[in-house]
């Protein structure tokens, strides 16, 4: 598959295993990333992100291929998997490492942005908490967070994988 033209967007939706794994599974999404975003620590590790104090979220790096797959089918699988009206907790998870933020690196991809979350509060009775930003930063998560589920097949997840039916999948 040619790269050259691939956008990315930053996802963080509590525990990035599960996160990572469902994008991984959408055609058109050439790569993930597991990662910390968009706090004040370089390169910090995972014990790190999990005192609280570095203020990063775990976060999934998103790579597509607009031709295939658009941002606003991206947004609305992101909207599936998560509950975006509550803070510093998805599934099991709690703490400020496990907000939910989409964290974007061109300017361009706003309107897309903004009208899917236009769209996913027009359909709650609560306020949509998660974070829309820009990308201060992003260090790429150890090496044995990355592909975690596909290594460990009955980890933890808070993820339904079920909404990927929406959606066209690899394979």
């Amino acid at each position: 598959m040619d790269t050259t033209n691939t956008r990315e967007i930053y996802l963080a939706g509590g525990c990035f295993w599960g996160i990572e794994e469902y994008f991984s599974r959408i055609a058109g999404v050439v790569d993930v990333e597991s990662g910390y975003a968009n706090g004040m620590l370089d390169n910090p590790t995972y014990q790190q992100v999990c005192s609280n104090t570095t203020g990063h979220a775990e976060t999934v790096r998103v790579r597509y291929d607009p031709a295939e797959v658009s941002l606003a089918t991206i947004m609305d699988q992101y909207f599936k998997v998560i509950d975006p009206t509550i803070l510093n907790r998805q599934g099991n998870d709690r703490g400020t490492q496990y907000r939910t933020g989409v964290f974007y690196v061109d300017e361009a991809d706003l309107p897309a942005l903004r009208a899917a979350f236009d769209a996913v509060q027009a359909t709650l009775d609560a306020p949509v908490v998660t974070e829309l930003a820009p990308l201060s930063c992003f260090w790429p998560a150890e090496e044995y967070h990355q592909d975690y589920l596909k290594k460990n097949p009955g980890g933890y997840c808070h993820v339904d994988f079920s909404s990927l039916s929406s959606v066209r999948t690899k394979g």
